[in-house]
């Protein structure tokens, strides 16, 4: 993998562990020649990634609506910084760049910017590894609800499957370099009518 999307908060959380992974995902991406993609923000987790890679050498693309530049900060320091018209061209650039995607621990807009990654890869619109590093069990009731999902019959385990999830960045890393994208059908239909 040529370059890496993080998902992560516009906060830093109130743990330091959050800091310590989101350093330590940054530095590791540098160590390992992988650019990081992300939001474009200099603020919480987005900001804390980003100068971890920058700061070990590596190269760092961000992405941000114009009318976050002053909300979330726009980052001046990176070797890149575009700056798109909306949310909904920020996600679909910023997937345009990454062959991968990693969620770090994060709030509404990470959730969102992850399940809609997720819902792409679902519909067969890409078939790039998408992961949780669930950073001290954060995403553990999302996970729940994730596999509560297959058990109701509102998903199929080949969709939950899409989901790589480790605690874990090196481990992480790992599996994203060996994923195989599971086999899914793009037809949705009432399981009643096979």
């Amino acid at each position: 993998m040529r370059r890496i999307c993080v998902f992560c908060g516009s906060r830093p959380g109130v743990r330091p562990v959050y800091r310590d992974v989101a350093e330590s995902l940054g530095k590791t991406l540098a160590e390992r020649g992988i650019e990081l993609v992300y939001g474009g923000g200099n603020v919480g987790l987005m900001g804390i990634v980003a100068d971890a890679c920058l700061a070990a050498g590596g190269k760092v693309v961000g992405v941000i609506p114009r009318a976050l530049m002053e909300w979330e900060v726009g980052h001046e320091g990176l070797t890149r910084l575009e700056v798109v018209d909306s949310m909904h061209s920020r996600k679909a650039r910023m997937a345009e760049l990454a062959d991968g995607f990693v969620a770090l621990p994060g709030g509404l807009g990470t959730f969102e910017e992850l399940f809609e990654i997720l819902t792409w890869a679902q519909l067969g619109f890409h078939c790039k590894p998408i992961a949780l590093l669930n950073v001290d069990a954060y995403y553990q009731p999302l996970i729940q609800m994730m596999d509560r999902g297959v058990t109701e019959g509102f998903m199929k385990a080949e969709n939950r499957g899409l989901l790589l999830v480790e605690d874990n960045v090196q481990t992480l890393l790992r599996a994203m370099g060996a994923y195989h994208p599971p086999a899914v059908g793009k037809r949705i239909r009432d399981e009643k009518q096979l």
